[in-house]
């Protein structure tokens, strides 16, 4: 692994630490405010009580999937929980580390959130970044939810419910996430992409 190679691991090892932190003590915050124990939210998101324990202790970083499991079981009350202060500066700044990064389960796509936490319910965007071959599965979102894929570079491909349709830099693709999708590079270089995902759409016929 060459100096760049070493850099780029530290980068994204320091944004799976710094996702580790903060959604360590929101998924606590969350379930506490729920009255919720380990073994209810465990039963709920489906995901081991043993994991959630790790998590909000900040002693392992998540996949994404896990994330999704417990986004789903705990959504209702994200926004009213981590609802900001009436005297919060109304402008803010996040430096790059404070920046969580979510990683796909292959190791090869990475999610920056660069989404406000106070629209998590209904409205979130990210920055997609993908090494070749790079694939992201996800879970399909709440009914009418509609993402949309604007490509920056390289060339990526969308697969929902078996339609697949692919997008070069300055191309945007959007589709249903109301049903499991995929993303994948297709290209042999890294790819990246903007992606917005409208959880509470109008419902598409």
């Amino acid at each position: 692994m060459g100096v760049e190679g070493r850099d780029k691991a530290k980068a994204l090892e320091a944004g799976a630490v710094a996702l580790s932190g903060q959604l360590g003590k929101t998924v606590q915050r969350l379930r506490k405010a729920y009255n919720l124990s380990l073994s209810e939210l465990s039963e709920q998101s489906g995901v081991a009580k043993s994991i959630i324990s790790q998590i909000e202790r900040n002693e392992t970083n998540p996949t994404l999937a896990t994330i999704w499991r417990l986004a789903h079981a705990l959504d209702v009350s994200i926004e009213r929980v981590l609802q900001a202060a009436e005297d919060e500066p109304f402008l803010e700044k996040c430096s790059k580390g404070d920046t969580p990064i979510l990683m796909s389960d292959d190791g090869k796509c990475r999610l920056a959130i660069i989404g406000w936490i106070k629209t998590v319910e209904w409205l979130q965007w990210y920055e997609f970044s993908a090494d070749p071959g790079g694939v992201l599965d996800s879970e399909a979102h709440q009914r009418g939810s509609v993402e949309c894929l604007s490509v920056n570079l390289g060339e990526i491909e969308v697969e929902v419910a078996g339609t697949v349709e692919r997008a070069r830099a300055g191309e945007t693709l959007r589709y249903r996430c109301d049903r499991p999708h995929t993303i994948r590079n297709v290209s042999s270089e890294p790819a990246s992409a903007m992606m917005v995902c409208i959880l509470k759409a109008a419902v598409m016929e």
